[in-house]
């Protein structure tokens, strides 16, 4: 029996810069992966990252000559700088510490990585990995900021143990997402290049007293999605969402709420500086008049519960008069979808509704799947029933073209 090879990334040349972290350990099987997928590997390595991880593991594994030493007699003349930074399609930092990131920023050229990233038209992703405090340090998060404007790709870090037994952001993202990262990088459409978009998600919870709240069976699986999509095409996401057990889709901005006036107040924050916004949360369409500052206790047969309407998040957005954005909207519907999805998109003056039928078992909350029905003021196309993750693409499909005829 044989295995199959996807050669996702055939004749990429990638070049590996190795700082001094023990993350280093995990470079060996990044290297394995990538050329599994049809890349050349070539790998630069500080001093300080010999300690962790030899050249010759580096060497054997990538079949090419490990360089370390910005002058270096022992090695082929048409191995340098230049000809290095012209030879990759994107140059990969990885571990990234903070001495290089800070390096980096501040424009020094002491080692072979700074410098062939100084002599590079390719792009570069950072992967930064330190202790979680050195990575929060101001400077630290000024610096990463710095390359961010520079135009540099930031990849992590992520959450977890580290080796100084702090718990926190720091650690090197995992040799198979780093690769999945390169892949949809090359092989991604970029159509969402330079947009930025904010979606909500998932439910909100509307509290009564200190047990007790209203809230819906919204996961958060299609606005995760969407998120993760649009990420992939090179969108800046930000992520605003009630309770969910998801994770973060790696790059989005995430910010956590509880109710609706919360997100209400999120969103509002920041919606002039976006392009698109998409409104996939189910935010309760009311909230409870007296939040009880102790547990309603169970001595009567009846109880009443005085509800009063929430901000129409979406509508607010969609009436904006200055900065509005492209706005879509979502509408969960058991009846009437086309009526009550026209009626929607005209009174709260959306862009575009994407009205899913959820009398339709496995079909919207709650569910890994999903049938959309867009409607726009000029037609309606309906998407097809399938996993969120596709379908998100189809719908993201639909989004750039009205988005860039508006």
């Amino acid at each position: 029996m044989t295995t199959q090879t996807n050669h996702s990334l055939l004749k990429k040349h990638i070049l590996l810069g190795i700082s001094g972290s023990i993350a280093a350990y995990k470079i060996p099987e990044l290297i394995r992966l990538l050329r599994k997928k049809g890349a050349a590997v070539r790998v630069i390595i500080t001093n300080t990252a010999k300690k962790f991880i030899t050249p010759l593991t580096l060497q054997t594994i990538s079949g090419n000559t490990v360089i370390s030493n910005l002058i270096d007699n022992s090695s082929s003349d048409e191995i340098n700088h230049i000809s290095l930074a012209k030879w990759a399609d994107i140059i990969i930092l990885a571990p990234a510490t903070a001495d290089l990131i800070a390096r980096l920023a501040a424009g020094i050229a002491n080692d072979f990585i700074t410098t062939v990233c100084l002599a590079s038209t390719s792009p570069v992703a950072v992967a930064p990995t330190m202790n979680n405090q050195m990575y929060h340090a101001t400077v630290t998060q000024d610096n990463l900021k710095k390359l961010k404007n520079r135009k540099y790709i930031i990849w992590g870090p992520t959450y977890g143990i580290q080796a100084c037994n702090s718990i926190g952001l720091g650690r090197m993202i995992e040799p198979l997402i780093m690769v999945d990262l390169i892949n949809n990088y090359f092989n991604s459409k970029k159509d969402f290049k330079n947009i930025k978009i904010l979606i909500t998600a998932g439910p909100t919870r509307e509290n009564i007293d200190p047990i007790r709240f209203i809230s819906n069976y919204s996961s958060g699986y299609m606005g995760f999605a969407i998120a993760k999509e649009a990420i992939k095409r090179g969108a800046e996401v930000t992520l605003i969402t009630g309770p969910v057990y998801l994770k973060t889709p790696f790059g989005a901005n995430r910010i956590n709420i509880t109710n609706c006036m919360d997100m209400h107040k999120q969103v509002h924050k920041i919606i002039n500086k976006q392009n698109i916004f998409i409104g996939c949360a189910a935010v309760s369409d009311y909230r409870s008049k007296t939040i009880y500052k102790h547990k309603i206790k169970k001595e009567k047969n009846e109880i009443n519960i005085f509800l009063i309407k929430n901000p129409d998040i979406i509508s607010t957005v969609a009436n904006l008069k200055k900065n509005r954005p492209y706005v879509v909207g979502f509408a969960a519907e058991s009846e009437n979808i086309k009526k009550y999805a026209y009626e929607k998109l005209k009174q709260k003056k959306l862009d575009l509704i994407c009205a899913n039928d959820i009398s339709i078992p496995n079909n919207g909350f709650n569910s890994k799947n999903n049938k959309l029905y867009l409607f726009d003021k000029n037609k309606s196309i309906q998407l097809p029933y399938c996993d969120k993750n596709e379908l998100s693409h189809y719908l993201l499909n639909e989004i750039i073209k009205r988005y860039e005829k508006n």
